[in-house]
């Protein structure tokens, strides 16, 4: 993991999209001695995580981003690169955040043809419980985190490395994870496969699709759905000291339109939240580039948005060609 050689690709999988940043071109000016540096210190055991920067972004809604130096990001590479095909093959295939061959489409598909099955073809009530936990990043915790890892790596010099980086940052004392790491993609999914694995082998639930923090479990029986809130709520705090947000749970028929990954969906159909819409037009109007347009039309093309193109994008036919 702190090998010359993993640093090096690293660094290669690192810099594409950044290679005009003042920061990178700065470690990039005497590169060989800052890896050579970074691998000294990674070999001694003295390296040390270095602060964070941090700025604001809204779309898609108000969120805080802590973007750590060059030289930490690289190690969060060469941690990423390694910690990741180990632990893709833990995970249930049902999880989509962050994933190769995964992410919010295929959740999407997904949550469609789960439905589709539950409902034997649209001819019987299919129930959707909905949840979502509150304020997830910022509720992890780093010691809950370093125990499910110590379960799955024996390796003591990378469990403190990896205690490095974890500890380097915390929202209140020993909770939190960074938006802008790397590693907080990776370690959140290392928490909640907890979660993944007792729905699965606890609860033997068969229809279950989670995306980072939102879940969605699908049945043919209201009641039973009722029955395993507490039963998740509870494990969620016992095992994770995670809360479910109070106001983002709910149960509703999959014909009647359930809010799931930014689309509203119905038996037949689906269509975009009506704040993707408004975030949506905002943003073209902000900056009509193409690029910009495109992106959007690509998002509406996985979704019933024909009459939203028309409605959003006539100004900029020229694009939609």
């Amino acid at each position: 993991m702190t090998s010359v050689e993993n640093l090096l690709t690293a660094w290669r999988e690192f810099l594409p999209g950044k290679a005009k940043k003042k920061d990178v071109q700065t470690f990039e000016s005497r590169f060989f001695n800052d890896i050579l540096t970074l691998h000294r210190e990674l070999a001694s055991k003295i390296y040390k995580h270095g602060g964070y920067y941090q700025f604001n972004i809204a779309d898609p809604k108000p969120r805080i981003i802590h973007k750590a130096s060059v030289r930490d990001r690289l190690l969060h590479h060469a941690i990423h690169r390694l910690l990741y095909p180990f632990f893709e093959k833990k995970f249930i295939a049902d999880s989509f955040f962050c994933r190769i061959n995964k992410g919010t489409h295929r959740a999407l598909n997904r949550f469609k043809a789960m439905a589709y099955e539950v409902s034997k073809n649209h001819t019987r009530t299919c129930w959707v419980l909905k949840c979502d936990i509150k304020k997830f990043f910022a509720s992890i915790d780093h010691q809950i985190l370093l125990s499910i890892l110590n379960n799955y790596i024996t390796d003591q010099d990378i469990l403190r490395l990896l205690g490095n980086v974890i500890n380097s940052f915390s929202t209140n004392p020993g909770k939190g994870l960074p938006l802008g790491n790397l590693t907080s993609q990776i370690f959140s999914n290392i928490y909640m496969n907890e979660l993944d694995q007792f729905m699965k082998h606890n609860l033997k639930v068969r229809h279950y699709i989670r995306y980072a923090d939102d879940f969605v479990i699908l049945s043919e029986h209201k009641n039973l759905l009722v029955s395993m809130i507490p039963v998740i709520q509870r494990f969620l705090w016992e095992r994770l000291k995670l809360s479910l947000h109070p106001d983002k749970v709910f149960i509703k028929t999959f014909a009647s339109g359930v809010d799931f990954l930014g689309w509203v969906h119905f038996s037949d159909h689906r269509v975009l939240r009506t704040a993707t819409k408004h975030r949506m037009m905002k943003r073209v109007k902000e900056n009509p580039k193409k690029a910009v347009v495109q992106s959007y039309l690509g998002l509406l093309s996985h979704g019933n948005g024909f009459k939203l193109k028309k409605t959003l994008f006539c100004p900029y036919s020229s694009f939609v060609s």
